[in-house]
């Protein structure tokens, strides 16, 4: 393995150093989301809904203050916010969330796009070479150019390669972030709609008094 690395000339060292960046980014992601989800406690989100439909915003607060949970920490936010600008307070924190979530996402995107260009330019380079040995030897020496070639094979190959492995997780990474964005565009809904109804209980205690 070493020794095809080696024929695979100086570009071969920069697609490494992509590999090596795209791999680290990607168990990173995958570590990051496996917590965020041993975090994630949906029933949590329903009893602070719950209660904030009934008017305790404080316990309701109190209780994503104190959660892990990420959607808890944001619709504790609006709860700790109060008043009309709730919901925009929520989606101040909703966007801070997606930024952490989108974390690595733009090195992996770079990856996919520069390895199979690097890999082109290692293309370009073998071909070079092997048309400079065929003019200084002609047919006589047809390894040296068989060398060239090879050089120009594995560089194409290895900048392929990573950019396809690096595509799937990458767009995996995407839906999950699009997929939550929206998750907290929901909640976010759902609680302006618990804060109203919080008001309307408030408004109806008062009528009876």
């Amino acid at each position: 393995m070493y020794e095809v690395f080696l024929k695979g000339g100086p570009v071969m060292w920069p697609l490494l150093a992509c590999s090596v960046l795209s791999l680290t980014v990607i168990l990173e992601r995958i570590l990051s989301g496996w917590l965020r989800g041993r975090r994630s406690r949906p029933e949590l989100i329903e009893k602070m809904l719950a209660l904030t439909a009934t008017g305790d915003l404080d316990s309701a607060a109190n209780l994503g203050r104190n959660s892990g949970d990420p959607k808890a920490k944001v619709l504790a936010v609006g709860l700790n916010y109060g008043g009309q600008g709730s919901g925009e307070a929520m989606r101040l924190a909703s966007q801070d969330d997606i930024e952490y979530m989108k974390r690595g996402l733009n090195v992996l995107d770079t990856i996919i796009t520069l390895a199979p260009l690097l890999g082109i330019l290692g293309t370009v380079l073998g071909i070079i070479e092997s048309f400079d040995l065929l003019g200084a030897s002609g047919i006589a020496e047809p390894q040296a150019v068989i060398g060239g070639i090879a050089q120009a094979l594995i560089t194409t190959a290895a900048g392929l390669t990573i950019a396809v492995l690096a595509l799937v997780p990458f767009n995996f990474f995407v839906a999950r972030v699009q997929r939550h964005a929206q998750e907290l565009e929901q909640l976010t809904a759902a609680f302006l709609l618990a804060y109203g109804k919080s008001g309307e209980i408030g408004n109806a205690d008062q009528d009876r008094l």
